[in-house]
């Protein structure tokens, strides 16, 4: 699964293309395919995002899962507070990041 991230414009939040929109939660994450950087590039000539890319994912049962660490971690916030991370609730978001 290829999905693909960037950073909004005007806020500069972490978000996630659904496949119509972008999305703050990366469990709305589309299977962009082979069409990644072309939506990548359309998506920031609108000027709806920055800095988008591609990511390797993979959907569990828990929902879409980053393959890297580094985008698991800008999936759920920051590693050394959960109380800043975007599932606080979730008794294994530590396990989830590392």
């Amino acid at each position: 699964m290829k999905i693909l991230t960037g950073n909004d414009l005007k806020t500069g939040a972490v978000i996630w293309w659904t496949g119509v929109s972008w999305s703050l939660d990366v469990n709305d994450s589309a299977d962009v395919g082979d069409h990644g950087a072309a939506l990548a590039a359309r998506e920031e000539g609108a000027r709806n995002v920055v800095g988008a890319y591609i990511v390797d994912g993979a959907k569990t049962e828990e929902g879409v899962r980053p393959a890297h660490i580094k985008e698991r971690i800008r999936a759920l916030g920051p590693t050394v507070r959960l109380d800043l991370t975007l599932k606080p609730s979730d008794p294994a978001a530590a396990d989830w990041v590392i």
